[in-house]
């Protein structure tokens, strides 16, 4: 993790490498800590799939199944994620 200090004296912390996502599971209405295995779906940039950089919007391939991200993790420092359906 990186601080950096923005406009107006607001810190930020931007995480540079993550092995693990916050996935919550609606229909179960719980959140685990969870290992990432691999970035499946990048809508920000093909590029990013390849290099497997995870953005807001990014799927992800976890130990409870496919998860899109809903953090902004260079801008939160963490990421979160909720759990896809299987047919999407």
């Amino acid at each position: 993790m990186k601080k950096v200090r923005g406009r107006g004296g607001v810190l930020k912390v931007h995480a540079l490498s993550e092995n693990a996502v916050n996935v919550f599971d609606p229909k179960k209405g719980k959140a685990q800590n969870v290992k990432i295995l691999r970035v499946i779906n990048n809508p920000a940039s093909v590029d990013y799939d390849r290099r497997g950089i995870i953005t807001r919007g990014a799927i992800v391939e976890t130990e409870l199944g496919h998860a899109r991200v809903t953090s902004r993790p260079g801008q939160h420092g963490m990421i979160n994620a909720v759990l896809v359906p299987a047919g999407s």
